[in-house]
C-alpha cells in the first residue's frame, strides 16, 4: 500500500458523499463523484445542481460519472456512500473493477444491513475480500459541512497508517479529523445513534420538553456501549465523536432525517406515510432499529429504549404507550 493517492472516486451522489467529495476538491485533490441515477449526474454536470444536496452549486471541477468502470479506473481512494442497505448492492456493481493492490476504501455510510446485520466493513470483506479499509465517522451533517462549517469527525481502521494517510488528505481549516484504531466500536456508534435521534425526534413531537430528551440521550449512550463492546468495540469509543458527538448532533439538528421520522411519528403519523413523504430519502435509523435489535437479542445485550423505537416503527404501538412503558419499567441500577 505505497502507492500516493492522487486521485479519489466517491461511489454515491447523496448529500453526504457529495459533501465529502467538496472536502476532497478544495484540497486541491482530484475527484469523480459516481451515482446510479444518470438524471442526476448529468444535472451535475450541466447546472452544478444535485437533487439530493439542494441550495449548494457545485463547481465545474467536479466531474459526475454513471459508470462505475470509468468512475474507478484511475482512482487510487474509493469513498462507500451508498446508504447502508445499498451497499451490498453497490459493492456489487463494483467487484469487477475492484484492484485491492490499487484502490483503498473508506466507507462513509451508518447502518447495519438488515436480514445479514452485517457492518459495512463486514459486507465489504465478504464481497471484495480483504482490503485496505477505513470507516470516516462523526457528526457531521452534509449541508453544514458543504457551506465549511467547522466539524470533527474521526476516521477508524485496523491499518492506522492507512487511519493517518486519510486523516492528512481529508483535512483542512474547517473540517478536522481524528483517527482511530476501533474499527468496530466507530462503525457502531454511527449506524446506531441514529436509532435513538428517532427516539428524540418522537419526544419533541409529542411535546414532552427536555427533560426527557436529556434522559433517552443519557440511555442511549449506555445503551450503545453496552452493545458494542459485546460486538468488539471499545467503550471509551462511544464517548467520543462517533458516539456521543454524533449521536447529539443527529437527536438535536433540524437537518437530522430520523430525527425528523421521530418527530412526525410523535405528531401521530404513521411511519409507511412518512417515508413516502420523504421520496427518496434516506433516514438509516428506520431499518437499523430493526437489526439493531436483532444483534441485541442474539447476543443477550438489554436495550430497551431502542425494543421500543422498533415497536413503535414495526408494530404500530402508539409513542403515548411506547413512553409509559419506558418509565414504569423495574426499578433498575443506573449501570444496569
Amino acid at each position: 500500500m505505497n502507492r500516493h493517492i492522487s486521485k479519489t472516486a466517491v461511489l454515491g451522489d447523496g448529500a453526504w458523499g457529495t459533501s465529502l467529495a467538496l472536502v476532497l476538491l478544495w484540497n486541491k485533490h482530484d475527484v469523480t463523484l459516481w451515482g446510479p441515477f444518470k438524471e442526476n449526474i448529468d444535472a451535475i454536470n450541466a447546472t452544478g445542481d444535485n437533487q439530493f444536496l439542494k441550495g449548494v452549486k457545485l463547481p465545474k471541477e467536479l466531474c459526475a460519472e454513471a459508470d462505475i468502470a470509468k468512475a474507478v479506473a484511475d482512482a487510487d481512494l474509493l469513498v462507500l456512500a451508498s446508504p447502508s442497505q445499498y451497499m451490498r448492492k453497490t459493492l456489487n456493481a463494483l467487484k469487477p473493477h475492484f484492484r485491492k493492490e490499487q484502490h483503498r476504501l473508506v466507507d462513509i455510510a451508518k447502518g447495519i444491513e438488515t436480514g445479514s446485520l452485517k457492518r459495512m466493513s463486514e459486507i465489504c470483506e465478504e464481497i471484495l475480500g480483504e482490503s485496505h479499509y477505513a470507516a470516516l465517522s462523526g457528526p457531521s451533517h452534509a449541508e453544514e459541512v458543504s457551506r465549511k462549517v467547522p466539524t470533527a469527525v474521526v476516521i477508524a481502521s485496523k491499518e492506522i497508517e492507512l487511519a493517518v494517510e486519510l486523516q492528512n488528505l481529508f483535512m483542512n481549516e474547517f473540517f478536522r479529523v481524528y483517527t482511530s484504531d476501533d474499527l468496530t466500536g466507530v462503525e457502531l456508534g454511527g449506524a446506531l445513534k441514529n436509532v435513538y435521534a428517532i427516539a428524540t425526534g418522537m419526544i419533541d413531537g409529542m411535546g414532552l420538553g427536555d427533560n426527557p430528551k436529556a434522559a433517552l440521550m443519557t440511555r442511549a449512550i449506555a445503551e450503545m456501549s453496552r452493545l458494542g463492546v459485546m460486538l468488539g468495540g471499545r467503550a471509551q469509543t462511544f464517548s467520543g465523536l462517533s458516539g456521543v458527538g454524533d449521536l447529539i448532533v443527529t437527536c438535536m439538528s433540524r437537518h437530522s432525517r430520523n430525527r425528523y421520522v421521530g418527530e412526525e411519528l410523535g405528531k401521530g403519523r404513521g411511519i409507511d406515510e412518512i417515508i413516502r413523504s420523504m421520496g427518496m430519502v434516506v433516514a438509516e435509523g428506520v431499518k437499523t432499529s430493526e437489526s439493531m435489535c436483532q444483534l441485541a437479542r442474539k447476543i443477550g445485550v438489554e436495550t430497551p429504549v431502542a425494543n421500543t423505537i422498533y415497536d413503535i416503527i414495526y408494530h404500530g404501538k402508539s409513542p403515548k404507550d411506547a413512553v409509559l412503558e419506558l418509565m414504569t419499567r423495574k426499578a433498575k441500577h443506573e449501570t444496569e
